[in-house]
């Protein structure tokens, strides 16, 4: 309705925003009447809450925002349904939801209620292949795609990246800190650390993002040589796009382009793509490559007769 004005404020939309999903989505369960339905989201506008500060230091908060907005969501729902009255103008009124966490009430309506009851999104849902924010994946598949291509991280003299003017202050800024991340979850909201762990490591799950990667000076001595420049004709928030330039030391230039989230409704993730996240997921869990290997095995054909799961229990 309002793209990037939430997260200018200063908070973020899946804690602001999720409450009111959440309470919605327990409203309908329960086949609240009208009147529940609205006070449900009325206190809803109450509980929803969450800021971006996480980003400054690489603290843990945004892990809890999901979980957060669910419960919030539930309360909200049971409150409606023993008689708790909320206000029925939550979304636009004086005080409402969008004028406290995006300062105004104008915005593209159509997005929210058009072709509403007719109109479905679930198939437009996205799919993460890495372990890290959805507008820094396609900058790690062209990362990937440049390494593909037989350059070595030491060849690079710097890699310039095109990059939408909304997603900086989340993912470059202050770039010296974006460049040495000092956590291993402060690294997940760091673009040049990101490209660094696609060119080195191949991938960005779950074993890129610990402490001891993120000291790995492969990765640091290649993400210190990661700037942006702002791109103003970047889609964004309507495409998630990707871009790196490398200079290298004999003067070549190569670069990679990517116009869109890969698991997106663009271009939905291909079967290897997900049995390699599996497989990443598998070995930082602390599995062998053979337990992996027989459980994909397993799931190629699971719901083809009675699901038993007892032989992959620890």
């Amino acid at each position: 309705v309002a793209p990037k004005l939430i997260h200018k404020a200063g908070f973020h939309p899946t804690a602001v925003l999720g409450a009111m999903g959440a309470a919605a989505a327990a409203a309908t369960a329960l086949r609240f009447s009208k009147h529940q339905f609205v006070s449900a989201l009325g206190i809803a506008g109450s509980m929803a809450a969450g800021i971006i500060e996480y980003l400054a230091e690489g603290a843990w908060t945004k892990r809890m925002h999901p979980g957060w907005a669910a419960q919030s969501g539930i309360r909200a729902a049971d409150l409606a349904r023993a008689g708790f009255v909320g206000p029925r103008a939550v979304f636009e009124g004086t005080h409402g939801l969008f004028h406290g966490f995006a300062r105004t009430t104008d915005g593209d309506w159509d997005k929210l209620v058009g072709g509403f009851g007719e109109r479905w999104v679930a198939n437009s849902l996205a799919f993460k292949l890495y372990a890290c924010g959805t507008m820094t994946q396609p900058y790690v598949d062209c990362a990937r795609r440049l390494a593909e291509k037989g350059v070595r991280a030491e060849e690079v003299v710097e890699i310039v990246c095109e990059a939408a003017e909304g997603t900086v202050h989340r993912l470059w800024e202050p770039l010296a800190d974006k460049q040495r991340p000092p956590n291993a979850y402060f690294a997940k909201f760091s673009q040049p650390y990101c490209i660094a762990a696609g060119f080195v490591l191949g991938h960005a799950g779950l074993e890129a993002f610990t402490e001891e990667r993120v000291r790995d000076e492969r990765l640091r001595s290649l993400a210190a040589k990661v700037r942006y420049e702002i791109d103003p004709d970047n889609p964004y928030p309507d495409e998630f796009t990707g871009h790196v330039r490398a200079r290298l030391k004999d003067g070549r230039t190569l670069e990679e382009r990517q116009g869109h989230l890969r698991g997106g409704r663009n271009e939905p993730l291909s079967r290897a793509d997900i049995e390699e996240k599996f497989r990443l997921n598998c070995a930082y869990g602390g599995w062998s490559a053979a337990q992996a290997e027989r459980f994909l095995a397993f799931a190629r054909q699971a719901f083809d007769s009675r699901t038993d799961l007892s032989p992959f229990r620890s």
